[in-house]
């Protein structure tokens, strides 16, 4: 399989090209050129397989260039052999909606779901070709812990992971910098995450520092993650007895819920795609009424969806646009100059897979209550969204993507039902651990010069 860049789609690149540098050089994101689509035998097919087998023929669809299918096999089991359950998620009930529980793995978040297969995959890469790597990703709370324990210790890999300093839940941060490797750095940013997103995107636009340093990303931008988690959207839906189905989705970056689109797209039955945001509501303004202009970010009780330009938004909008790079590249001009207003056939295309739907900080609060009150479960704030979104909207058949655990969020889960959610046995260390980590200005000069130090 090839790839483009949103930006400019006269160039082809294989799948080592895609993983490694993550963003292509001209600031776009990587999208294939063509995609398998199922028919329905061919999906009956695919729901005899387990979790596993399931990865393996989906990922393998995008990177059969790049590591065989046997060694993908090998690779998928060794990622998930470290999940509590089995089969990796697992569906749970909340009323008449039914819960997709994506946070089985090492660091309680679906990120997990992804990060221990790149994980595996980079150290695959760099054995063979003996090569080193130093990943940079900026996190919103999950993705920077998920991508330290997928890569702590692994040789020839080192990770610098910023987070924005005093904004994510102290169990977040905690589960990163009380790792003692010394391939990981953490870094606070004295800023939002869409300042630390926006200084990772400028190392990589930085092509001498950045081949200086052979620098890659794991963030949501990089296309492994995005076909890491299509493969649960699949296994969902062959788990349930329904002809179609939707997905709530809480999202900040648009990476989970593209993944979801990316699923529809090769032919699995899915009705909507449901956008579940916080007070941040950029996508959902954007996609219920065209307005992608964004505001100041609001510290909520869901950090990890306190974003505002959604970075994987850009492959939706090259796609609505008929996979026309020029015009993508324009408007992500617009997008920066923070002007851009989804022009009408583009958002009838959209809203034809996309429905949207916030929810206010009270509401997160309620919503958890009520769910505890009356079914015994406790909700993460941003599976809470998502269960909200499903409500306001009157969805049926509707599966939330649940997609933290709730002793994650601590002050969150206390103010909604005045009690704590205890840690799994195998992270109480982290409470009473040193922290290791630098608080550095949002600047983008000070931030290169930390990690040439460092190497």
């Amino acid at each position: 399989m090839k790839y483009v860049s949103t930006r400019n789609n006269s160039e082809e690149y294989n799948f080592e090209q895609v993983f490694i540098k993550g963003l292509a050089d001209d600031g776009g994101l990587y999208v294939p050129t063509s995609l398998k689509k199922y028919s329905p035998q061919e999906l009956h097919e695919l729901k005899k397989l387990n979790y596993n087998e399931l990865s393996t023929e989906i990922i393998n669809l995008f990177s059969s260039d790049f590591i065989s299918k046997d060694e993908l096999s090998t690779l998928v089991k060794k990622s998930y052999s470290t999940f509590r359950e089995k089969e990796v998620v697992k569906l749970s009930n909340v009323g008449e909606i039914k819960l997709l529980e994506l946070f089985h793995g090492p660091t309680l978040a679906f990120k997990d779901v992804a990060m221990q297969f790149i994980g595996n995959l980079y150290e695959y890469y760099l054995t063979k070709n003996n090569k080193k790597i130093n990943i940079v990703v900026a996190t919103s709370g999950d993705t920077g812990a998920a991508a330290i324990d997928a890569i702590k210790g692994k040789s020839n890999l080192n990770i610098f992971v910023l987070h924005p300093n005093n904004r994510i839940s102290s169990v977040q941060r905690k589960i990163m910098t009380t790792v003692e490797e010394k391939n990981v750095f953490n870094i606070a940013i004295d800023g939002n995450f869409d300042d630390c997103q926006n200084i990772v995107k400028s190392m990589f636009s930085d092509l001498e520092f950045s081949k200086s340093i052979n620098m890659s990303g794991v963030n949501s931008i990089n296309w492994a993650r995005i076909i890491a988690q299509a493969v649960y959207y699949f296994y969902s839906y062959f788990r349930l007895d329904k002809e179609i189905i939707s997905f709530s989705v809480p999202t900040g970056n648009f990476g989970d819920v593209f993944a979801g689109y990316l699923a529809k797209q090769m032919g699995l039955p899915i009705d909507k795609l449901i956008v579940a945001t916080n007070e941040n509501d950029i996508l959902h303004r954007a996609i219920s009424k065209g307005d992608y202009v964004s505001k100041e970010v609001k510290e909520t009780l869901s950090p990890s969806m306190d974003i505002q330009l959604a970075s994987n938004f850009e492959r939706l909008i090259y796609y609505v646009s008929n996979s026309d790079s020029s015009k993508t590249a324009e408007i992500m001009k617009k997008v920066k100059q923070n002007s851009y207003q989804i022009e009408k056939n583009n958002l009838d295309n959209i809203q034809k897979d996309f429905l949207s739907e916030s929810c206010n900080e009270q509401e997160t609060l309620e919503i958890i209550k009520k769910n505890y009150e009356e079914n015994n479960i406790i909700l993460d704030p941003h599976t809470a969204v998502g269960v909200g979104a499903v409500h306001k909207l009157s969805i049926h058949d509707c599966v939330v993507l649940s997609t933290a655990h709730p002793c994650k969020f601590p002050d969150a889960i206390k103010n909604a039902i005045n009690k704590y959610e205890k840690l799994p046995d195998e992270l109480q260390h982290i409470l009473n651990k040193d922290e290791n980590f630098q608080v550095l200005d949002n600047n983008v000069s000070k931030i290169k010069d930390f990690i040439k130090k460092k190497l």
